[in-house]
């Protein structure tokens, strides 16, 4: 698992003296034994020594940030003393984690618990009207945490509880207006060579260099949008969408996971342009595979990825761009390991 090409004669044999390496150290701890193949310098199996698991968990915790079971299930019981009670749909949850303990087992994405339990009471608890992103400064102390990290969970987990699925149309966090807690007005911007027909007018976009901004509400006043351009390229970023220039392409902002309006409109666009190029630009992060994923789901239509592959992590030029992995990092990454689009990149 840890280097595929160990049996195969095309090897690196320096990683593989590596891993015969590391698999000594761990035998001269006593925590494996294993046994070499009949010829060569290969290993046939490695096992752990059963008597040694709390002595391995032990080393590992002191040197590498090891969990164990026990202690993540301990984390998980404390969480549950802190918000049993706080509010009804976190005792829902509370018990759901109980279930999960009872049953000898650590509930999935435990590292997560808090901040979601944080974000339930407080959504249950709200009585003004509150924009997300303050919302989220009073749960987190950060505008963005919310949107970026546990609003698509939380609404999941509101309508679980409740029992509201969504109907057509409808979009998840549409769940919080019964809470008093929106989305900010949704302005939908775009540049680049393409005509919208709206009320039997038509308009040039391409005549506006730096393109427009509408609201929302008034794509139910669109008739078509046809593209002169090959390309149409949603960016993930305000600042690229900026820097991005519309001589080749339509250039359109999406800022972040797509909502109903942006939906609604790309929907729209590829309607009419469906033999047209469809692609997107975004954070080379897993945040930014997450919403590319999204985007596709949300609009069935197959966007391409524009500057997200490795391509772009091994250039030269954006070496001084690249940063450590965070453990979260890594937890997400995982996760899009699995899937066929992004497995290379990750």
């Amino acid at each position: 698992e840890l280097y595929k090409k160990y049996d195969d004669n095309d090897g690196d044999l320096k990683r593989i003296q590596a891993l015969n390496e590391a698999v000594q150290s761990c035998c001269d701890r006593g925590f494996v034994t294993f046994e070499m193949k009949g010829f060569g310098y290969e290993i046939a199996a490695v096992y752990l020594n059963d008597s040694m698991v709390g002595e391995v968990e032990k080393y590992l915790g002191e040197n590498w940030g090891y969990e164990s079971k026990q202690e993540k299930m301990q984390y998980v019981m404390d969480l549950i003393d802190q918000y049993q009670g706080q509010s009804p749909l976190a005792e829902q949850e509370c018990a759901r984690l109980k279930r999960e303990l009872e049953k000898n087992q650590v509930p999935k994405s435990y590292d997560q618990e808090e901040d979601l339990l944080k974000a339930l009471v407080f959504v249950e608890k709200n009585r003004e009207m509150l924009y997300i992103r303050e919302a989220s400064m009073l749960i987190y102390g950060s505008s963005k945490y919310f949107e970026e990290n546990t609003l698509d969970p939380v609404c999941k987990m509101l309508r679980a509880y409740l029992g509201k699925t969504c109907r057509d149309e409808e979009m998840p966090d549409e769940i919080l207006k019964e809470y008093q807690i929106q989305k900010e007005t949704q302005r939908l911007c775009l540049k680049g060579d393409c005509r919208i027909r709206i009320n039997g007018r038509t308009l040039e976009v391409g005549a506006l260099k730096q393109g427009i901004e509408f609201h929302g509400e008034e794509i139910s006043q669109i008739e078509t949008i046809r593209m002169n351009a090959e390309e149409w390229i949603t960016v993930e970023n305000r600042t690229a969408y900026l820097r991005c220039p519309p001589d080749h392409a339509v250039v359109f902002y999406l800022g972040g996971y797509a909502n109903r309006f942006q939906r609604d409109f790309l929907k729209m666009a590829y309607r009419d342009n469906a033999e047209k190029t469809f692609s997107h630009f975004g954070d080379l992060d897993a945040g930014g595979f997450f919403i590319h994923e999204h985007l596709c789901q949300l609009t069935g239509i197959p966007f391409s990825m524009k500057y997200m592959s490795k391509s772009e992590l091994q250039d030269e030029r954006y070496q001084s761009c690249l940063r450590t992995l965070t453990e979260n990092d890594r937890r997400r990454l995982r996760s899009l390991r699995e899937k066929d689009a992004y497995r290379e990149t990750v």
